[in-house]
């Protein structure tokens, strides 16, 4: 089975980017690279009970990681809205891993120079820039990707 287009990194950089990512606490950045790799590679990271069959179903080489980026991307906007610290965060971590697969350094590095301010708003709208996604026009979301609270004296936990 072939790599599709939108996955330009090898299954040795995934492993090794797996491996740099150690420090990944809560293992976000690792399982979106998780679900990059067939099943060969990822075997050491699954379950003992999980069959290739199952693996491919959803995950490895064959999956459209620009269609998953593309939606988590709209994911993170509503973890954004809703003021979700964790998940937010969580978010910016997996999109800059998206990012990565789809070998977009240039997303990577804008997202790293962006503020996380907001929660993260500024780095996911660098995201979405990089790789043609719209950000949403409503006011609140247009002021937070600008590290501005959604609306003036925020009481949802919006810094000024």
């Amino acid at each position: 089975m072939s790599q599709p287009q939108s996955i330009v990194r090898s299954q040795d950089e995934i492993v090794a980017r797996i491996v740099e990512a150690g420090h990944d606490m809560f293992g976000f950045a690792r399982e979106v690279l998780i679900e990059s790799l067939d099943y060969e590679h990822a075997k050491e990271y699954l379950k003992p009970e999980v069959t290739e069959e199952e693996w491919n179903a959803d995950s490895g080489p064959s999956r459209d990681v620009a269609k998953a980026a593309a939606d988590y991307f709209n994911f993170a906007i509503g973890k954004i809205e809703g003021h979700r610290g964790i998940s937010a965060s969580r978010s910016v971590t997996k999109l800059r891993e998206y990012a990565w697969l789809l070998g977009r350094d240039d997303v990577v590095a804008a997202m790293d120079e962006a503020d996380y301010a907001q929660y993260g708003a500024p780095q996911v709208k660098a995201f979405g820039d990089g790789l043609g996604l719209a950000w949403p026009a409503s006011e609140d979301l247009v002021r937070m990707a600008q590290g501005m609270p959604c609306e003036p004296g925020c009481q949802s936990g919006c810094g000024s």
